[in-house]
């Protein structure tokens, strides 16, 4: 055979393998189903460790857009606990004249909103996270609760600038915190188990339910009421206190109070108490957030 007729035969090769339809070509390379699932699903966590560099970009994405194109920027993250805590200082503190465990009234009250404002700023943005972002989960799979975890994280720089400002009115009105201080990081994972477990129930609905939006606030408001933030639970009788703590955020607010103000007792079965019904409503939540997740695509 010559040279030159090699070298026709080698071209056509190459023009025919070039030509060969896509199941040909491409019939080396893996391909990943996605599936949707049936019946009770497991939560399959070890996506969420998979997909932690798409949290972290959400989360920082929730934080940058929070703030653009705002005047005051990162001070509206103290305006609102501050402006909270003086309307309830006037009305509770001055005129009803609210006990407050022998605490100075303003400290008492920012003491339970700091952690309180924390939570409702979660809980509504993690309750509105599968609808805000709808084009996102309709064009690219990713472990949906990313988006309500990232939703509910994001508000923790603001959690930290509050806080500081409490620390200042601490030192303000001579109160200092005590060695359970120590505690206050579990606290604030309480508070974010509580926001997160209401908000994958919450989130989950909204897609379905566009009213549920609606009744956010309303539930936010009616909780703050149901939580002592301008009240101490000492109003109510100790037999009582343990049942009035499966409200997971009564746990939260009397843990920082305790730990920050120096409360006479721990309250320790009431924190106990909180503990559970977080628990439980995190995992309920996550549950039916994993059993819903297959119609997100198609009712968002």
């Amino acid at each position: 055979m010559s040279p030159d007729r090699d070298t026709n035969v080698a071209s056509k090769t190459e023009m025919s393998a070039s030509l060969a339809p896509p199941s040909q070509s491409f019939a080396s390379i893996p391909s990943i189903v996605v599936e949707p699932t049936r019946g009770w699903v497991s939560l399959q966590l070890a996506d969420l460790w998979h997909y932690r560099e798409l949290l972290y970009f959400l989360v920082w994405r929730d934080v940058k857009v929070r703030y653009k194109q705002t005047i005051l920027g990162a001070a509206w993250a103290i305006i609102q606990p501050f402006f909270t805590m003086v309307v309830f200082s006037l009305f509770f503190g001055k005129l009803a004249k609210m006990p407050s465990d022998g605490i100075p009234y303003p400290v008492f009250a920012y003491a339970a909103l700091v952690p309180w404002t924390f939570f409702s700023s979660a809980l509504t943005q993690s309750s509105n996270s599968l609808v805000g972002s709808a084009n996102l989960i309709t064009k690219v799979y990713f472990p949906r609760l990313v988006i309500p975890i990232s939703s509910a994280l994001s508000p923790l720089p603001d959690f930290a600038i509050a806080f500081v400002v409490l620390l200042g009115m601490m030192v303000y009105f001579g109160t200092y915190p005590t060695a359970a201080v120590i505690f206050l990081p579990l606290l604030i994972l309480l508070a974010l188990v509580t926001a997160l477990g209401a908000g994958l129930w919450l989130s989950a609905l909204n897609v379905k339910f566009r009213d549920v939006r609606y009744t956010v606030p309303f539930i936010t408001q009616f909780w703050m009421f149901a939580t002592p933030v301008a009240y101490p639970s000492s109003l109510l009788p100790s037999r009582w206190q343990v049942l009035y703590a499966l409200n997971p955020m009564v746990g939260v607010v009397e843990g920082f109070r305790w730990a920050l103000l120096g409360a006479a007792t721990a309250p320790g079965p009431m924190i106990l108490a909180s503990a559970l019904a977080a628990v439980l409503l995190l995992v309920s939540g996550a549950f039916y957030f994993r059993r819903m997740e297959k119609t997100f695509a198609d009712v968002v």
